[in-house]
């Protein structure tokens, strides 16, 4: 039983060599993966914003259909990276699985390209408004493939892209902590340059000049990134796939559930398999006292649960404890998971409410100019930008100055409490301005308010202080917190945390319609018109809901959060003290 380790052993002598040191990765590979993230974003966000208009304009499609499409694929886009997540970790890498899903990419947005430049693609125009072609199978069947390939891309782009910066840094150390920091804070300041511009320059020129030249500046956006990718090659430091991280996790479920009659408290004197770590693992997972009775997952029970060459029989009945510590990070993570989810439902509710009450508003600036309801969306950006800036600028180097010993950052407690507490200000300042709005229409007597599109401004801008505190922070804490093997995971988990989200938001207004709307009142929500509507006391719903999660996550979530921290601090040096090893042997 060569891979057998006593309990008390938090591993063997071959695991407390550190790695050896690598000249390549660090920033001088990240730029590179940060210019074909930006151009990449640059790209695809250009088609999120315009899509359904696409739709509508091009294939004739009505707004019901039109509308379908969009979800259907907007939803798929936010599943493939769970796929994407699982060929990376089991097959091919995070390298080889970001170079193709960007060339799906570039075919995707070129077969949108040629779909907008060939008249054959699409139908004929409308003859006024009952006169409208409808697509044929074939030219329906080009314009999904098109977009089946974007889903491909966003498939591997998506978990990928931070999973592979992050193993450019050694975040077992307290610089390669920070410098994933500024990683992340960088990501998205990038990111949200990219979406500055197809939200303003790309949309427009689709919208105003050409859908061909509109969708001809993504395609070589996307070829551009794939350049740029390509010139870091020899820098980035490639961690090679080790297993699925799924497969893993079904494993130490089965084997758990088989050893269910065992007695897993008293681990003292007990065996566990421990293989030492084989390929790219440098280190080997220490056991945890969190979550024991998942422990009896890496028991040994039975010497015959190991073969001659000390290797499990049964991957079913015994697992390691790596497989049972990444299973332990999981659970243990999703307290703090979930307090991020119910952060971006206040988030969501500006792309869908907020656009609404700016379409009823006065959106004029001067005598010809009006505001579009949708460049509204550029508040957040912008908020989340300069915030960055001001943190990494001025905010970390001041507080490095006045305490010398510490990195001068917030904690990720600290910024999980400010995001939630945005989350709440930013929907009770979206109620009272829409209490306003709806009270100087029906002054008025018109469907329009006179009062001023700039009045939304606060509360985009605070739902993009939501993004930049709790989904940096949760973004950060999924990279970090787990372990390697399974940051590509941890990217298509972060996705997944929007996607609930907007599932959630989908079932909390089908309820708060159907429960105001109860013996005969009016329901809040519903119609065409908000002046009809109490949005505001939508949005103070949500804001109480902000507040449950406020006290859900300070007397309960945060302590997950501290224990992850501890246990990361204890498995690296546990993993690179060779006197605690000798100890235990």
């Amino acid at each position: 039983m060569e891979h057998a380790t006593h309990s008390s052993s938090e591993g063997g002598l071959d695991s407390q060599s550190p790695p050896p040191k690598t000249p390549v990765g660090g920033w001088r590979a990240v730029r590179y993966i940060l210019g074909n993230e930006t151009f990449e974003k640059m790209a695809s966000m250009s088609v999120v914003a315009n899509l359904v208009m696409y739709l509508h304009t091009k294939y004739n499609l009505d707004n019901v259909v039109s509308a379908n499409v969009f979800n259907i694929w907007s939803g798929s886009c936010n599943i493939a990276p769970l796929f994407g997540a699982f060929v990376a970790d089991t097959y091919i890498g995070k390298f080889y699985t970001l170079l193709f899903s960007s060339i799906a990419s570039l075919l995707g947005m070129g077969t949108l390209t040629l779909t907008a430049g060939l008249h054959e693609l699409t139908p004929s125009a409308c003859k006024g408004q009952t006169e409208c072609p409808q697509p044929t199978a074939w030219q329906i069947a080009v314009l999904y493939s098109g977009l089946g390939l974007l889903v491909v891309g966003s498939g591997g782009l998506r978990p990928c892209n931070i999973a592979f910066g992050a193993d450019q840094f050694d975040t077992k150390t307290e610089i390669g902590r920070a410098q994933l920091d500024s990683f992340c804070n960088w990501w998205y300041l990038l990111f949200t340059v990219a979406l500055l511009i197809a939200l303003t320059g790309v949309v427009y020129i689709q919208t105003n000049v050409s859908w061909i030249l509109g969708f001809a500046i993504p395609t070589a956006c996307f070829g551009l990134s794939i350049i740029i990718f390509l010139l870091g090659t020899k820098l980035y430091i490639r961690i090679k796939p080790q297993g699925s991280v799924f497969t893993d996790i079904i494993k130490v479920v089965v084997a758990t559930c088989r050893k269910y009659g065992s007695n897993a408290g008293q681990t003292s004197g007990k065996l566990f398999y421990d293989p030492p770590p084989i390929g790219s693992e440098s280190q080997t997972a220490a056991r945890t006292d969190r979550l024991k009775f998942i422990d009896k997952a890496a028991m040994i029970m039975d010497p015959s649960e190991l073969d001659s060459q000390g290797k499990p029989t049964n991957g079913w009945r015994l697992c390691s404890v790596r497989q049972v510590e990444q299973l332990k990070s999981v659970v243990w993570i999703l307290p703090v998971w979930i307090t991020g989810i119910f952060c971006f439902i206040g988030m969501n509710q500006m792309n869908s409410f907020g656009i609404f009450q700016a379409i009823q508003m006065n959106k004029a600036i001067g005598p010809k100019f009006q505001i579009p309801p949708a460049w509204m969306g550029l508040a957040p950006m912008i908020a989340l930008s300069i915030w960055i800036i001001i943190y990494e600028s001025l905010y970390i180097p001041q507080m490095q100055k006045r305490n010398k010993n510490e990195s001068g950052r917030l904690t990720m407690e600290q910024r999980f409490k400010i995001g939630i507490v945005m989350s709440v200000l930013c929907m009770v300042v979206a109620g009272l301005t829409e209490m306003k709005r709806r009270n100087s229409a029906l002054k008025h007597g018109t469907f329009e308010s006179p009062i001023t599109v700039a009045l939304l401004v606060p509360q985009f801008a605070l739902s993009g202080l939501i993004e930049a505190f709790a989904a940096i922070s949760l973004m950060e804490l999924l990279t970090v917190q787990w372990p390697q093997s399974m940051r590509t995971f941890a990217g298509a988990v972060f996705f997944l945390s929007l996607s609930m989200a907007s599932y959630l938001t989908s079932l909390l207004i089908l309820i708060v319609k159907k429960v105001s709307g109860l013996n005969g009142n009016s329901s809040w929500l519903g119609g065409n018109d908000l002046n009809k509507n109490r949005l505001d006391y939508y949005y103070y719903t949500i804001a109480a809901l902000g507040f449950v999660n406020f006290v859900y996550f300070h007397f309960y979530a945060r302590h997950y959060l501290s224990d992850a921290v501890a246990v990361e601090n204890s498995e690296n040096q546990a993993n690179y003290d060779p006197v605690d090893t000798e100890k235990g042997l």
